[in-house]
């Protein structure tokens, strides 16, 4: 797999279009998204987890019933309208099997062995979520000469159903026979159902409903009560039929343990015959044309569409119950790490005997990238001259089109240079920057960013420890008031610092932020500088810095602080190319898992936790969304929702211990739940964008945001660009 990159920023025009095009970038994740939920309640419509209804209705009155049915036989044929109803029976010696509530993937083919074995026929009444989700046995059963009855598709009990919903139940389990086996019946059998003298005023109206639309109805005059599981003595002994006559013989194939019901079989088939029965299905009992008529047409794809559509929802749902499974894993490990490797880091930094060495006090280079930033760059600027450490600041103007240089240079500021180029993109910027700084160590952030007095100082502390290469800072959402902000400040909090509190116990840290960042020349050297063959530059270096053998540590007190995109738009290209970038990284870096030392040690550390956490984990964080509304239609609802708020309650202990490292006011997290719903499926559109893109061999570009320059530093100086601009004199 190869992950291209097509470097440099793209022009107004090409930005256009991609804001033209932006709908379409979210066409795919969100067919696939539905795709997956539709999987879901196709699954748990066959599962009989919806329109179910496990009423059952208590004996009534038989005053409507005529008595020719309540005396007559088990097959009522109700079917000519305007004539009385007429019963039939099974004639002497012949035994009619039949099996309710099939086919079962278990106990149906050890019934189908031992009929095969001593070759008799039945009748299987099978309801279609079972038959929908077994079709190979309803063609196995056809095909090895036994007939197929209706046994609804839901298994209700039609005397509390309107005729509507009766329809329904039939044409629906006629749709699945139609993709099974390609046929059609015309027989029926009510579920709760049992002799023909049981028929009542509740009963009764739905037979003649059921025999209007041209079916059998089928009881039965002999139950084994094979489903109360008695024991084989009494099963056979309560299926055996009297004095040689004829009988249809209820059983059951499927609803639970059946092997009573097959070691029955076992021996009632071949004493029976042994008696002179013959085992036969219905319509040869009866000397009746068959039961079965050939399906074609629009009407047999329909069913083995629908057929199919039941096969791929429920290997589906099988793949979607191990995603959840490793999700939930994840998540546990995760926040498991996070916070036992939190308190071991903070515990280690706070120790009074804690020190880097010596205090560092060199003067620093700091450089600022900007591109277009206007509306920033000078509370960036400012920010730096208000630190409390002996800094150069370099502005590397990336070919500006709305005067960024210029307005650095208006403001008249000791130790601050502007450097210009052309638009090359930002590592080509930083890379001229590192050419032009004074010393030793850089310190990188974004133009939109400003630092605190005491961040310059606390960033580069570490490097009082020779092995240190790379610092990485405390970046912090400013503009948090807006709901979009604050739950990019709750991630922020919990999903980077703490996570780099981590990776930094660890050894391992992937990424050193663009927004504050610092560096020793000396490393950048050895490893080539800032590449540009990805879009994540930062995470690039780090990984480069950490397969060349240096340390990479966080420093948790220098803090910048830096504004998040406003609208879903903005934070859309964000996350798009920081995810594509990532992806573009590990893959750069694949080959750290098979190397030795340093390279080797980061490889089989770093790179499966980036991947793990920040590639896979939130491909799959929308299972538990889409689990939780699969609960609340189909159930268990309490112990979904009681699911869905634990690990919500995992995640806001590790939201609460994070804000505390932070010193923040917990009142952020009152968001945090909605951000968990909506948030996750932003994530999974942008990850998932971007594994499409990446398998695609597509190309990103780097896509500018709108900054609005609201971000100030805690107590830092207001930014006066605006009123100054009203007569253009140089700030200073």
């Amino acid at each position: 797999m190869t992950i291209p990159v097509q470097r440099g920023r793209h022009n107004r025009r090409k930005k256009r279009t991609v804001r033209r095009r932006l709908p379409m970038r979210y066409l795919l994740p969100s067919l696939l998204l539905v795709a997956l939920l539709a999987m879901l309640m196709l699954r748990g419509y066959v599962h009989s987890e919806i329109l179910a209804d496990h009423r059952i209705q208590a004996p009534a009155p038989t005053t409507q019933v005529p008595a020719d049915v309540l005396d007559g036989g088990p097959v009522i044929d109700a079917r000519k309208a305007g004539e009385p109803a007429k019963t039939l029976r099974i004639p002497d010696h012949k035994i009619v099997l039949t099996f309710d509530d099939g086919p079962d993937p278990v106990w149906t083919p050890r019934v189908l062995d031992e009929l095969k074995k001593h070759d008799a026929h039945g009748v299987f009444f099978v309801t279609g979520t079972m038959a929908s989700r077994y079709p190979g046995l309803v063609k196995r059963m056809v095909d090895e000469g036994h007939e197929i009855g209706l046994h609804t598709f839901n298994h209700p009990d039609l005397s509390f159903q309107s005729t509507s919903r009766i329809d329904w139940e039939l044409s629906q389990n006629q749709l699945v026979l139609a993709g099974a086996a390609g046929i059609r019946t015309s027989l029926f059998r009510p579920p709760y159902s049992s002799f023909s003298d049981a028929m009542d005023n509740k009963s009764w109206p739905v037979t003649q409903y059921i025999g209007s639309r041209g079916y059998l109805t089928v009881v039965n005059n002999t139950d084994s009560e094979d489903w109360k599981r008695p024991g084989v003595r009494a099963i056979l002994e309560r299926a055996t039929p009297k004095g040689g006559k004829g009988a249809i013989i209820l059983m059951h194939d499927s609803g639970g343990d059946r092997s009573q019901t097959v070691a029955a079989l076992g021996r009632f088939l071949p004493q029976m015959q042994e008696e002179g029965y013959e085992f036969t299905h219905l319509t040869a009992a009866l000397g009746a044309p068959s039961a079965h008529t050939p399906v074609t047409g629009f009407a047999l794809w329909k069913g083995k569409a629908f057929v199919f559509a039941v096969d791929i929802s429920e290997r589906i749902t099988g793949v979607l119950v191990v995603g959840l499974a490793v999700i939930g894993a994840l998540v546990l490990v995760r926040f498991g790490l996070m916070l036992l490797l939190s308190f071991l880091h903070a515990r280690k930094v706070r120790r009074k005997d804690f020190s880097w060495g010596e205090p560092f006090t060199r003067p620093v280079t700091v450089l600022v990238p900007a591109y277009n930033e206007r509306e920033c760059i000078e509370a960036t600027v400012r920010s730096l001259v208000a630190s409390d450490y002996p800094i150069e600041v370099i502005v590397i103007d990336d070919g500006s089109t709305d005067g960024t240089a210029d307005l650095v240079d208006a403001m008249w500021i000791p130790n601050v240079r502007v450097v210009r180029q052309q638009n090359a993109g930002k590592p080509a910027a930083l890379n001229n920057g590192i050419a032009n700084a004074r010393y030793d160590i850089v310190v990188m952030m974004d133009g939109d960013t400003v630092f605190e007095p005491s961040t310059v100082r606390e960033l580069v502390q570490p490097f009082a420890d020779p092995r240190v290469g790379a610092v990485a800072g405390n970046a912090k959402v400013g503009n948090r008031d807006s709901l979009i902000g604050a739950w990019q400040h709750i991630e922020y909090v919990m999903g980077f610092n703490l996570d780099r509190r981590m990776y930094d116990l660890l050894g391992c840290m992937p990424t050193i932020p663009g927004a504050v960042g610092a560096f020793r020349r000396e490393a950048l050297d050895r490893i080539g500088g800032m590449s540009e063959d990805t879009l994540a530059e930062d995470t690039d270096v780090t990984m480069g810095l950490h397969r060349d053998g240096w340390r990479v540590v966080y420093a948790e007190d220098a803090r910048a602080w830096t504004e998040a995109p406003e609208s879903v738009q903005q934070l859309w290209s964000q996350r798009y190319r920081w995810s594509y970038g990532t992806m573009q990284a590990i893959w750069k870096h694949r080959r750290a898992v098979i190397e030795r030392g340093p390279s080797g040690r980061f490889g089989r550390v770093g790179l499966p936790f980036v991947s793990l956490f920040m590639v896979v984990a939130p491909l799959l964080a929308p299972l538990i969304d889409v689990f939780l509304l699969y609960g609340l239609v189909f159930g268990p609802t309490g112990k979904t929702v009681a699911a869905w708020f634990g690990v919500l309650m995992v995640q806001a202990v590790c939201a609460a211990y994070a804000f505390r490292l932070d010193r923040e006011r917990m009142t952020h997290l009152i968001s945090l739940p909605l951000q968990q719903i909506l948030y996750r499926q932003l994530m999974y559109v942008v990850l998932l964008q971007s594994w499409i893109t990446a398998l695609t061999g597509g190309r990103l570009r780097w896509q500018k945001l709108r900054r609005t320059g609201v971000v100030e530093a805690p107590g830092g100086t207001p930014n006066r660009r605006k009123d100054a601009e009203k007569d253009r004199r140089p700030v200073a």
